[in-house]
């Protein structure tokens, strides 16, 4: 599903709303977590899960083009924890 989607399927479920109401309001869900993610802050949905920050230390990488070792920045990235009911949804149970 991509945003669009999710924004026609909330503005489907919800007639009294309208859509460019759907829309702002899920833009700023995204962002408010986005934000909170940039601040090095978590973000956790019960039930659905957490998001968080991890760090990756710099490191010698290969390009597998010419097999040329490459140094590697230390970068920040997006990690995804799932919640149990969404684990057990998944899972069948």
């Amino acid at each position: 599903m991509i945003r669009s989607e999710l924004i026609q399927k909330i503005a489907d479920e919800n007639p009294h709303l309208f859509q460019r109401d759907v829309e702002r309001i899920v833009n700023t869900v995204f962002n408010e977590i986005t934000d909170a993610m940039a601040n090095g802050n978590r973000v956790e949905l019960r039930g659905f899960g957490a998001f968080s920050v991890k760090q990756r230390d710099a490191r010698t990488g290969r390009n597998p083009r010419t097999g040329e070792s490459v140094q590697v920045e230390e970068k920040h990235v997006p990690f995804f924890k799932t919640g149990k009911l969404l684990r057990d949804r998944l899972n069948g149970k």
